[in-house]
């Protein structure tokens, strides 16, 4: 297996982070990740990500539940065992209400774990790489990843970009 680098440098504050950032895209230096101890507000705009599909699959998935549920009980209780609860109509609606509701939440879950697990690509067999422990317990982290040899342009532009400490990492 080829070996990979990795430049990080820290922070230890928020908005030094964010000007860091945009210091490194001024210079056209890709950013592989960003590593923080709690969310910070306004990140994702500036690493320009595209907004997540979480939210449309967990509506789909919800939506798939209720069907579900709504479609299996108005089955058992007109076509394949039609009971006549007190002169209560078969297709009693308002009866199917609780269980539509909790597959509907049921399936949404459901979605949305194993969505996240798959789009961050963590979970079982995951390969995470873990430069330094303590990053996410106070300081900040960006990830540079090394190529052709531009270690030391990488180091010195994290420096730059106001680093209280930069690294290399062999892995």
């Amino acid at each position: 297996m080829a070996q990979k680098s990795y430049v990080t440098g820290y922070y230890w504050d928020d908005k030094d982070l964010i000007e860091g950032i945009r210091t490194l895209q001024n210079n056209n230096i890709d950013i592989a990740d960003v590593r923080t101890p709690f969310p910070v507000h306004g990140l994702d705009k500036v690493l320009k990500m595209r907004r997540s599909r979480l939210p449309r699959a967990g509506f789909v998935a919800g939506v798939m539940g209720a069907a579900i549920g709504f479609g299996f009980q108005a089955w058992v209780f007109t076509e394949a065992w039609p009971l006549n609860f007190g002169g209560k109509p078969f297709l009693s609606v308002p009866s199917f209400i609780p269980v539509t509701f909790e597959l509907t939440v049921l399936m949404a879950a459901f979605a949305l774990v194993f969505g996240f697990l798959i789009s961050s690509k963590l979970g079982p067999g995951a390969d995470t790489i873990i430069f330094d422990e303590e990053v996410t317990n106070d300081r900040f982290q960006i990830v540079l990843e090394v190529n052709e040899g531009n270690s030391d342009v990488l180091q010195a532009a994290l420096s730059q970009a106001g680093a209280e400490g930069v690294k290399r990492h062999d892995i």
